[in-house]
Formats: structure tokens, sequence, C-alpha cells
């Protein structure tokens, strides 16, 4: 029954058809440059990542997948927080994977990210691995078209015992009115939307999963941090 509580690395190529094509083309084009100067500047409006970091309590030498890994930056700071974990990333973008595969050198060894459709993906194939401890999204399902796809995938890819954690945009309804469609229409130009539903789409699959669902609102609504497990 679901409880909801409010409160070096090695590229692979699998595209998960047109779709997938026409999205990671998206994705290439938007981040391209932006690559370069992501992480400086979306630290000050992806808010909640540390804490999701924090929150992982990767078991010692526990594997740790996430989807949508960008740059790298989440999964480098997982890597230097827990030093034996096993790292693994996902990401539709070959731009954004230049900066990860940078980023994540430090871990070699350790590390591994490949091109791939977070909403449907070969875990074992990709990866060599079926199923990992923790499996995390952070600020992209606001991002990717199928995203209710992404978090059942991520669910699919949980070994026993494992976790599944995410942090996206909320609706922030505790933030000053003009505030919104401000921050709508800066999203709105990195082709990503806020999910309404989000909290309903993953109390229903913690249901379907026996797992257990838990939520909290974070500043005043700017943001969702949800658990599955």
């Amino acid at each position: 029954m679901a409880v909801c509580i409010f409160m070096s690395s090695r590229v692979t190529d699998l595209r998960a058809g047109a779709g997938g094509d026409e999205h990671a083309a998206r994705m290439d084009a938007i981040y391209g440059w932006q690559r370069h100067f992501y992480d400086l500047t979306r630290k000050y409006y992806l808010l909640g990542r540390d804490r999701l970091i924090r929150d992982l309590d990767v078991p010692a030498e526990g594997s740790v997948l996430e989807l949508g890994c960008g740059t790298g930056r989440n999964l480098a700071a997982v890597g230097a927080r827990y030093r034996s974990a096993r790292l693994y990333g996902l990401d539709i973008s070959d731009e954004m994977l230049k900066s990860a595969r940078r980023n994540l050198r430090p871990m070699q060894g350790r590390s591994q990210v490949v091109q791939g459709d977070a909403t449907r993906f070969d875990a074992r194939a990709l990866f060599g691995r079926g199923s990992f401890e923790r499996v995390f999204l952070s600020y992209t399902l606001s991002m990717i078209p199928d995203w209710q796809a992404a978090i059942a995938a991520g669910l699919e890819a949980l070994a026993p015992g494992g976790r599944l954690h995410i942090v996206d945009f909320g609706q922030q309804r505790r933030l000053p009115s003009w505030f919104r469609p401000l921050l709508r229409g800066w999203l709105a130009r990195f082709d990503v939307t806020p999910r309404v539903d989000l909290l309903e789409q993953c109390e229903r699959l913690a249901a379907q999963h026996g797992l257990r669902c838990e939520v909290r609102s974070l500043y005043r609504d700017y943001a969702w941090s949800v658990t599955l497990g």
C-alpha cells in the first residue's frame, strides 16, 4: 500500500525510435553550447539536488543509476560523498555526455555513462547489469515528453530493497503570485514543463509495485522531492 507523506566512461548509442531521435536532436541543439556553463547557472534554480544526494544513503559498494545525467554534475557529487559507490548515468544528449565524461574522470574505473532514452532502455545491454540499489532523476522529468514512462523504467531497474529518488519543479503555490508565470515562461525557453500530476503518478506506481511513496514540498513548493522504495 502506498503512503504519501508531505513534508572512464563508456558511451553506447541506443536511441528509441523516431521519437527518441527527435528528442535527442532537440536536446543536443539546446545544450550543445549551454553545457559549457550549465552547472554554473543551474545551481541557482535547480534546488534540492544536493539534498537528494544526501538522502540517497548509498550502501557500501552500492550501485547508483542517474536517468538524465546531463553534465554528470550529480553523479560526480554522489561519487565524492559515497567513495565506494559504483556510478552509472544515462542521457539522451550526446553533447551533455561530453561534459559528463570530463566531470567523471576522477572516478574512472567506477563510473560509466551511456547514451540512451530514459523512457525505455536495456540496463544489462548498456551497463552489463540489470538492477541498481539507487536510481534517481533530478530535474529531468520536466524535460522528458513521456515522463511517466521514465519513472516506470526507473522502477524496473531497481534492485530488491532499492529506492528511486526524484527531485523536480513543484507548483510554487506558496510563492508570490507573480513568480509562477515568470518561472514558467523562462523554463519554456528550454523545453522544460513542470509536471502538475507528478505526485499522483508516483503514488499510482508505488501502489502497483507495493512500495512506499514519500513526498516533500521544498522551498515553499518551488520543488518536490519524492522517494519510492
